[in-house]
């Protein structure tokens, strides 16, 4: 059957929408311009998107001001694509330069921009946020002679970006869609004797196959009766009879990321690992089923959760999950605000694309068993980006 892909990309119309939000923002602040570097904010805004972002070497600048299309500082090596992005003015320099790669640039772009005077710049300076320059240069930028003052302003922005439009969800629930018809037709593949090594790059090769872009992340774990680690790389360990196996795979199309595993048992499994999934999923529906857009916080979605995993633990205890969070945002990163943890009181709103990711330790050997699903919230409740699983736990041969 023939894939019937979505469009690709988004109106101009739409980046003008975002671009404005930051505006609106700005001028709420008195701050004179917003400034980015990261591939992600970037890419958001305006559109710009590349492969070239693996290569650390040079840093890349928009700017944004209460109005008007955001403004380009870049390696003159991007010129030509952002051309064809959501931006006004294009200012460019060769680089990658030894001892000034753009700063004093940037410097000279805001002072035209602004008159000389004194600027309030917004800059995200929060958790899960970075600025693509080297330290030395920020230090610069800030020096008290530019007459420029920092403001932070990751909230707002990110709660721009949390909040995804139609058709964001629409490209998130296609390679969700994609995504999950691939781990449909793992039971299918030859296993018993595969090394991991060997179903990696099986399951990379069905999915670019099945028609996802990329498949920028993917981990897993093995072991007889379950398994401890669910971030390793894979081994040349072959899976064999009574071995519990999970992947975990973030794969891309047009920008957009899922982010959700599957757990599976190789022929048989243990009656402890078969109760762990089922408490895993039971987890899941409670938090989806907890959710009421605009009064449920991220932390809700963590205690529910956690009363289905630990329901003799004290909700007030903050090592209730060895790994940290029981889900995360999602959208063009793996993994995005908020964070399902004990203190995010980040509201759940329509238009979030999130993950449920529960986790637990079980048995006298204590094997870790982590599940997830993609979601996104609408105005009232939630639906699935991917499709849900079972509760019992999938053994195959």
């Amino acid at each position: 059957m023939q894939i019937q892909f979505p469009k690709r990309g988004f109106e101009l119309k739409e980046y003008a929408h975002r671009v404005k939000k930051v505006q609106n923002i700005l001028l709420d602040k008195g701050l004179e311009a917003m400034l980015i570097s990261s591939e992600a904010d970037i890419r958001y805004f305006t559109g710009f998107m590349t492969q070239f972002w693996q290569s650390p070497t040079r840093p890349w600048f928009i700017l944004v001001l209460p109005e008007g299309s955001p403004i380009a500082v870049i390696p003159s090596i991007g010129v030509p694509l952002m051309e064809s992005c959501y931006v006004g003015k294009i200012h460019s320099w060769s680089s990658p330069q030894k001892n000034d790669d753009g700063i004093s640039l940037l410097l000279k772009v805001l002072r035209q921009a602004l008159g000389g005077k004194r600027a309030n710049i917004g800059l995200l300076m929060g958790r899960e946020t970075s600025f693509r320059a080297p330290l030395t240069d920020i230090l610069n930028l800030i020096a008290p002679e530019t007459k420029i003052k920092i403001f932070d302003i990751t909230q707002e922005i990110q709660h721009i970006r949390m909040i995804k439009s139609q058709t964001e969800i629409e490209k998130l629930k296609f390679v969700c869609g994609l995504v999950s018809d691939v781990f449909d037709d793992l039971p299918n593949w030859t296993l018993d004797g595969t090394t991991l090594v060997e179903l990696f790059r099986t399951f990379k090769i069905n999915a670019l196959n099945a028609g996802v872009d990329d498949i920028s992340y993917l981990v897993g774990a093995s072991g007889k009766g379950g398994y401890f680690d669910i971030i390793a790389p894979p081994t040349a360990s072959k899976l064999k009879k009574g071995d519990i196996f999970m992947l975990d795979t973030g794969c891309v199309w047009d920008g957009y990321f899922s982010d959700f595993d599957r757990n599976f048992a190789l022929g048989y499994a243990s009656d402890e690992a078969i109760e762990a999934h089922e408490k895993l999923i039971d987890a899941t529906d409670a938090a989806v089923q907890s959710i009421r857009p605009g009064v449920t916080r991220s932390k809700d979605l963590f205690h529910a959760m956690n009363q289905v995993l630990y329901p003799s633990r004290n909700p007030s205890d903050l090592k209730l999950d060895d790994v940290g969070r029981l889900g995360h945002g999602l959208g063009i990163q793996l993994t995005e605000p908020p964070s399902h943890t004990s203190w995010d009181k980040t509201i759940i709103m329509p238009g979030m694309a999130l993950t449920i990711e529960p986790s637990i330790v079980y048995g006298k050997q204590n094997h870790l068993m982590v599940t997830e699903e993609n979601i996104f919230v609408t105005e009232k409740g939630f639906k699935y980006l991917s499709k849900p699983r079972r509760r019992k736990l999938k053994i195959v041969n």
